[in-house]
């Protein structure tokens, strides 16, 4: 089902790929894990941060360093704060899919995943006026069966598998078509940094920022000197607290001047991927 690759060619000569996503889960991460979370006001409360500061903060940054970005939305949080989804969209950053209640493809029926993939989709597209052409899955838990369902809804990528250092062409068994991996890993997240929910997702122990930044830094590194695409993944509860926040914005202005990385959007990658790997491989 997959076709890992070499590292690509990148436009004008750059040596790497950058993009720096966001998965603006809310409540919908906690509800996926628990229902009885939602009668845990201080849980909620957790959760809640992202859209009604995080995000706000981070749109900030994004503008400040003149980085456009991806993010993820969950169906959920984008009918629960409707205003901060267009927010986004109006601010030129890209709007992409991440179900709808935040539940893990692998853990539900196929008709299951197909409700949260629609839902989701006809969500956004009401919302922003656009379609989303990239998805990544709840939890990077894609089912075998994902990648069927994102070709015959016409998705041009996900972001959800680790098989490699740079996107690659994911074909589909039964498809004439195919999709672009984007692939990322665990290292490149801030949920195993930040994220402490008592009876909920106890990693810890909480991480500084000045920690937390120093591992995507290193990841960073060496994605670009073997050529890669680096992906990093934030959520707005957990990264668009203030001194975090303030590390990730010494973390972009890093990435954004040094010499040879190409900073774009999901969606940019993979239209480039897809020039390179379909239209001449």
């Amino acid at each position: 089902m997959t076709n890992p690759g070499q590292p690509l060619p990148w436009p004008a000569g750059a040596t790497s790929a950058a993009s720096f996503t966001f998965d603006v889960d809310a409540e919908s991460a906690v509800l996926a894990i628990s229902q009885a979370a939602e009668s845990r006001l201080s849980v909620m409360s957790h959760q809640a941060y992202g859209p009604r500061v995080g995000v706000p903060r981070l749109l900030g940054l994004l503008d400040r360093h003149r980085i456009r970005s991806t993010f993820f939305v969950p169906g959920m949080t984008a009918e629960r704060y409707p205003e901060v989804v267009r927010d986004i969209a109006a601010a030129g950053h890209e709007i992409a899919h991440h179900g709808y209640r935040h539940l893990p493809p692998s853990s539900v029926s196929v008709d299951e995943e197909v409700d949260e993939l629609d839902r989701g989709l006809d969500i956004l597209e009401a919302l922003t006026g656009s379609r989303p052409v990239g998805y990544r899955a709840p939890m990077w838990d894609m089912s075998t069966r994902t990648p069927d369902l994102l070709v015959e809804r016409g998705f041009l990528y996900d972001s959800s598998l680790m098989d490699a250092d740079a996107p690659y062409e994911l074909t589909v068994e039964h498809h004439a078509e195919s999709l672009v991996e984007i692939p990322l890993h665990w290292a490149l997240d801030d949920w195993e940094q930040y994220c402490f929910l008592p009876d909920i997702s106890m990693l810890g122990p909480i991480q500084t920022a000045a920690n937390a930044t120093a591992l995507w830094r290193e990841e960073f590194y060496g994605l670009h000197e073997a050529g890669g695409c680096w992906v990093l993944t934030n959520h707005p509860f957990l990264s668009g607290r203030p001194g975090r926040a303030k590390e990730l914005g010494r973390l972009m202005q890093e990435v954004v001047q040094t010499q040879g990385v190409w900073v774009a959007t999901m969606a940019e990658i993979a239209s480039h991927a897809r020039s390179i790997i379909f239209d001449q491989g």
